[in-house]
């Protein structure tokens, strides 16, 4: 049972992030990508503020997407390399979908910023689990390009950050299992 994928928790138990270089087609249609979203936004949500949006970049956007970042990249980095600007070419391309997600906090708000960003990982945590579920695999990035001004305004508001890139498609070759931390050095019992 533990690898049926019909009951909750074996998807829970099962999911692993897909390195997104090696996400191939086929990847969610529309219909699947706007389904996996929804699930995203049923996020615990202190305040009820929704302090996250997601950008879907579509296939025919990649290679402005990979403009931007290769544009980006020379200005912070003049004396970049051609395996540098590559990898910025590659990192735009990867998998079929290209979702960009960001944290959108609530300015003026009572809830601490804090719990806002905290829901904006919990969203891309739904996300993925919701394309896992749909029989696809799925990677959350940062990296340079989340940190980059350039690439921030590109996507986001004032206020808003790069929370990652989230690449979906089918793994191209079997996923890895990698080293879980052990339950006994993760959970304790309070007794103070």
């Amino acid at each position: 049972m533990f690898n049926d994928l019909s009951t909750p928790l074996s998807l829970l138990r099962t999911r692993r992030s897909g390195k997104p270089r090696d996400l191939a087609a086929p990847g969610p249609d529309d219909g699947q990508l706007r389904q996996m979203l929804e699930i995203a936004l049923r996020t615990p949500d202190h305040g009820k503020l929704a302090p996250w949006r997601f950008v879907i970049v579509p296939q025919d956007r990649r290679d402005a997407l990979a403009a931007l970042l290769e544009q980006a990249y020379r200005a912070e980095k003049p004396d970049a390399g051609r395996l540098e600007l590559e990898a910025m070419h590659q990192f735009a391309h990867q998998a079929p979908a290209l979702v960009v997600a960001l944290s959108a906090p609530v300015a003026g708000s009572k809830i601490p910023l804090w719990e806002q960003e905290l829901s904006s990982g919990a969203a891309i945590m739904n996300l993925l689990h919701a394309a896992h579920a749909l029989g696809f695999a799925a990677g959350w990035l940062t990296g340079w390009p989340a940190y980059n001004e350039d690439v921030r305004a590109a996507f986001a508001g004032d206020g808003e950050r790069i929370a990652g890139f989230v690449f979906i498609g089918t793994p191209s070759r079997p996923q890895e299992e990698r080293p879980r931390p052990l339950y006994d050095e993760k959970v304790s019992f309070w007794d103070r």
